[in-house]
């Protein structure tokens, strides 16, 4: 098929199944998606609408932006939880109310802000307390949490309905930060025997057993992305970046190619020229990675703005013809191997401009 613009598609079938892979994995726990910055790039509420399709009830966002979009899209005839892992920021409260989202509080600051909202509207206010067991980012610490518990004034007019906290080194199953995260999350949910527990992300998941409780919360691997950062069959691509040749070039060896002194050709080389680069929020990093293209890995040599350079031998080659440089014969895992990050990053960059399909939409 022949274009002239770079294509996102987007397959929501894919991403179902990636949710069932989750689910067979994680028997009789709930899981809950996260779809904060834009459903990692690919629309939060094409992904959410579907897997509230396939029985998804709880959505995590960062932002309270986010909640407030996601509650839209959702609209009133799909009723779920909307977690905000923003907690509760100053001045959120009554945008917070108005669109019935589920701050998850992180500091003693945003409990005592949102023991307030809860009295000034004269309600309950159900809530989620996020305990840091180890990654030093967000979060309560295991000993603010236990003053919280033993204090249950300081708690008064809110329900908290969940327990959580979140891995560091879970995408490394065997390193000791993953048992010494769970030991404190026990002696932590020990205090509130009431309280529902989440702990696991998508590579958590796969730790065991022990590390599921009620919750678990799928993310990049809803997307495709394998759990312990490499390629894994049993998650398929959500993605697919393709992008025309613009043009077919021969280059003698010895030539420099692209910018500045990085590459320079060893042997006779030829070069498709394709129409996408790091405005259409491919990372200039990833050369040396491959794209896939005439049934086969093609090395990608160099990425500008505009424009990606991939190796393609002595195949065929039409002007038009698409280049797969994200997708099943591409894994994002791979891709970003070779950019130096990790799969999350290379997905919200994606689709800066082009065409948007998506397929299985609900």
């Amino acid at each position: 098929m022949l274009a002239d613009s770079s294509r996102l598609t987007i397959d929501l079938n894919a991403l179902a199944g990636n949710l069932g892979a989750i689910r067979a994995e994680a028997a009789g726990v709930e899981v809950a998606a996260v779809v904060k910055a834009d459903g990692y790039g690919l629309g939060a509420a094409q992904v959410a609408r579907r897997l509230w399709a396939e029985g998804v009830r709880s959505f995590y966002v960062a932002r309270l932006t986010e909640g407030e979009a996601l509650r839209a899209a959702l609209g009133p005839d799909r009723e779920a939880a909307i977690l905000v892992l923003d907690g509760l920021p100053p001045g959120s409260g009554p945008r917070l109310l108005a669109a019935g989202l589920v701050p998850v509080l992180a500091s003693p600051v945003q409990v005592e802000a949102a023991v307030a909202l809860a009295a000034g509207a004269g309600r309950t206010l159900t809530c989620a307390l996020h305990v840091d067991t180890g990654m030093n980012r967000q979060g309560l610490t295991p000993q603010e949490t236990a003053a919280l518990a033993q204090a249950p004034g300081r708690l008064r007019g809110l329900h908290v309905d969940l327990l959580l906290s979140h891995l560091g080194s879970a995408t490394a199953p065997a390193h000791p930060r993953n048992a010494l995260q769970l030991e404190r999350f026990n002696a932590v949910r020990a205090l509130f025997p009431d309280s529902r527990a989440s702990f696991a992300a998508s590579a958590g998941v796969f730790l065991g057993r022990s590390y599921r409780f009620d919750q678990v919360r799928g993310g990049i691997s809803l997307y495709g992305g394998g759990p312990e950062e490499r390629p894994d069959p049993r998650f398929r691509a959500v993605a697919t970046f393709e992008a025309p040749i613009l043009d077919v070039r021969s280059v003698e060896p010895g030539e420099l190619m692209g910018y500045g002194e990085g590459v320079r050709a060893e042997r006779p080389t030829r070069l498709a020229v394709v129409g996408a680069g790091y405005a259409d929020g491919l990372i200039r990093a990833a050369r040396g990675g491959y794209a896939w293209y005439a049934g086969a890995r093609r090395r990608l040599v160099y990425v500008t703005m505009d424009l990606t350079a991939i190796e393609i031998g002595d195949a065929p080659a039409r002007i038009g013809e698409m280049v797969e440089l994200l997708g099943p014969h591409a894994p994002i895992d791979e891709l970003a191997a070779a950019a130096g990050t990790v799969a999350h990053e290379c997905l919200v960059r994606l689709g800066g401009r082009g065409e948007r399909v998506y397929l299985g939409e609900v």
